[in-house]
């Protein structure tokens, strides 16, 4: 079959190809809304930053998205087919989780945890994969022996092996020092802007939202901004909501 995306083109002719195409996405936990009746789209080549206090539903929506969770009311299409009707999509979606827990003495090396990629053990695949977060040098190293931020670059190279063509990065930078986070940024926006890879990612980090992503999506259980990232930041108003509704969140959970 097919597959029809939907193209809409500007006056300028770019093709802006939806990825992903979220609509009217509930999820009910029984009887708590985790998320009220989200809508959004992904064009190819967006880099959204996916912002809101914690409980606000973003690990909930990349469950959905990713189909570990199935119990949810709308639809979630990738690459114009619903999720629900084909789990192919997910050979080119490249998920980062948010603390990969490696074991000291895992014995393996970074080498080796890269091949066993789903469907990799092409080792020039490999290699290019490390080269981009720049860790190729350290490839026969064990990589209990790395540091927290080497090993998410490892785990960033181990989702682009498969070559994907959306990454979805969940909070990927909690626990990470400056140096790591700057060089993880600077990655992150290699990828989105040279291999046009369209990325969407969580963070609690406004600046860093502000300096990398071209949309935003403000979430609090329902979704009350998404649009172009320089709208949202240059919005008194929304940022002072935002920065409200963050503190509530945080006053209810302590």
């Amino acid at each position: 079959m097919l597959l029809t995306f939907y193209r809409f083109i500007n006056n300028s002719g770019v093709d802006f190809t939806m990825i992903v195409d979220i609509k009217k996405l509930s999820v009910d936990y029984s009887g708590i809304k985790a998320l009220d009746d989200i809508s959004f789209g992904i064009a190819k080549g967006d880099f959204l930053g996916i912002i809101g206090p914690n409980g606000a539903g973003k690990s909930t929506l990349f469950r959905c998205m990713l189909g570990l969770h199935t119990q949810y009311d709308g639809t979630i299409k990738f690459f114009d087919q619903d999720i629900r009707d084909s789990r192919k999509y997910l050979s080119q979606v490249g998920f980062v989780p948010q603390k990969p827990v490696v074991d000291r003495n895992f014995p393996a090396t970074i080498r080796e945890v890269l091949s066993m990629s789903q469907n990799s053990s092409d080792p020039e695949k490999v290699d290019e994969a490390l080269q981009k977060v720049w860790m190729h040098e350290l490839a026969d190293r064990r990589i209990g022996d790395l540091s927290v931020g080497q090993q998410q670059r490892v785990f960033i190279a181990k989702a682009l092996v498969n070559s994907p063509k959306i990454l979805v990065l969940d909070e990927p930078i909690t626990g990470i020092d400056q140096y790591n986070q700057d060089l993880f940024f600077q990655i992150l926006s290699e990828l989105n802007t040279k291999e046009k890879i369209s990325i969407i990612w969580s963070s609690h980090d406004l600046d860093a939202v502000e300096r990398l992503a071209n949309k935003v999506a403000c979430l609090n259980r329902t979704l009350f901004f998404h649009g172009v990232s320089e709208e949202f930041f240059s919005d008194d108003e929304m940022l002072k909501k935002y920065s409200e509704t963050s503190m509530q969140m945080h006053m209810h959970h302590h």
